[in-house]
């Protein structure tokens, strides 16, 4: 089988991260959590972590970028590149869910249990998030949604569940909301990274999942809707 180099792309939040995998297998990753660097850094690190790993930009096979929900300026910028090298090098653009991304980091970190739900969290506005909702099988739940978050948002959830776990860049303002709620934990500095990219985007490659380059567009789930209290979901 040959090998297959994905160069992954992450800037859904204020982390400007890139990944170099083969075979689903991350080779090195770089991290750089600074304000509003993406446009001026994102280029750099390419070729930084390209160096670093002794490989040419010609062995890509494909690039894979997180897309979205997350930073409306991250997204365009990081979709952007990913595209523009695409287009260069004549290789295939694969587009993960950035929740989706944060999920299997977080369950390859810390593992996942029996009769838990997990729910990454990306950051909007004031108590606004974006989230989604899994189980320990891995399973999605509840689809990606924008959300406004109180003390009794999970109430439902915890009638079909033992423990609820929050993480992301979403969830750490939420860890004094859910003090007083022990059977919620919020993991707090949990960031995302393109690592995290690795499995998916070599699962979708060896499907051929790709996207049409000319017209793909990042995730932005833009348009915001408060809704009423979740159906109950089962574990």
């Amino acid at each position: 089988m040959m090998n297959s180099l994905i160069l992954q792309i992450d800037t859904s939040t204020t982390v400007c991260s890139v990944a170099l995998s083969e075979n689903g297998r991350t080779l090195s990753v770089i991290d750089l959590d600074e304000a509003n660097v993406h446009a001026s850094k994102l280029t750099v690190l390419i070729e930084q972590i390209l160096k670093d790993t002794g490989r040419s930009i010609k062995e890509l096979a494909a690039v894979a970028v997180s897309m979205g929900p997350g930073s409306y300026t991250g997204l365009r910028i990081g979709v952007s590149t990913a595209k523009g090298l695409c287009y260069g090098l004549d290789i295939p653009l694969i587009a993960i869910n950035t929740l989706e991304s944060l999920f299997w980091g977080y369950s390859t970190q810390h593992g996942l249990k029996e009769d838990e739900a997990y729910i990454p969290m990306l950051d909007a506005r004031r108590m606004e998030v974006y989230s989604a909702v899994y189980n320990h099988r891995s399973e999605l739940l509840s689809p990606t949604a924008a959300e406004i978050i109180d003390v009794h948002h999970y109430d439902a959830l915890l009638t079909t569940c033992e423990r609820i776990f929050l993480f992301g860049s979403g969830a750490d303002k939420f860890d004094e909301l859910f003090k007083s709620k022990d059977r919620i934990q919020v993991v707090t500095g949990f960031k995302g990274s393109a690592s995290f990219l690795s499995t998916l985007a070599f699962a979708k490659f060896n499907k051929n999942e790709f996207e049409d380059i000319a017209y793909f567009e990042p995730f932005y789930l833009k348009d915001f809707v408060v809704t009423a209290a979740k159906k109950k979901v089962v574990l």
